[in-house]
């Protein structure tokens, strides 16, 4: 017994409960669960490190996108980061209140709001980028280069192959709905269900 509690303190990862369920409950589980596991685990990861810049995941996402086109209105920055405007909204004023970009409109088209990194936004860069190299060395450790390009090219077909059966969808029901539209719908299916 104190062989185990001794391991576990060392951070034995056979004692971790995500790789025990894949290695002992269900090996052979649908890939999709893996995927989930594994971007989770990798997203745990960079917010450990992140939170010591005030930085949270979600603010990342965007600085990453702003750090190669700065300047995108809030649609185009949602539209990149492949989130609701609404959470980009929220987002993009936590960042402003912590002075890493500020929103401007176009003279030309006031309809537009544009957001644009502040100098303490663009700095973030590089202290930021190498936390996210950090990560994936760590990911990757044990890999050989070989086996990280299928793992790269598996990944990246998954991506296009989900991308393309969402885009051959032609049934409206087979979409992504807003959040609002969500809680309608739970909302009157909780009352049909009452009503039966």
């Amino acid at each position: 017994m104190a062989s185990t509690r001794s391991s576990a303190k060392r951070g034995d990862p056979n004692s971790d409960p995500i790789l025990r369920h894949w290695r002992e409950a269900v090996p052979h589980d649908r890939l999709a669960h893996l995927v989930k596991d594994a971007a989770r685990a990798m997203v745990r990861g960079l917010q450990l490190r992140l939170t010591q810049y005030n930085v949270s995941f979600g603010h990342w996402a965007y600085l990453r996108i702003l750090w190669e086109r700065d300047g995108l209105t809030q649609k185009e920055l949602s539209d990149e980061a492949g989130v609701m405007a609404p959470t980009t909204f929220t987002a993009v004023s936590a960042m402003e209140k912590l002075g890493y970009v500020v929103r401007r409109q176009s003279p030309e088209n006031k309809k537009n709001t544009y957001v644009y990194l502040t100098a303490k936004g663009k700095a973030l860069k590089g202290k930021l980028v190498p936390l996210a190299e950090e990560v994936n060395e760590i990911g990757v450790r044990g890999l050989k280069p070989s086996e990280i390009a299928v793992a790269r090219k598996v990944l990246i077909t998954l991506i296009e192959n989900m991308a393309k059966d969402e885009a051959d969808s032609s049934d409206p029901a087979r979409r992504i709905p807003s959040t609002r539209e969500l809680g309608s719908l739970i909302a009157a299916r909780g009352e049909e269900y009452e009503n039966s």
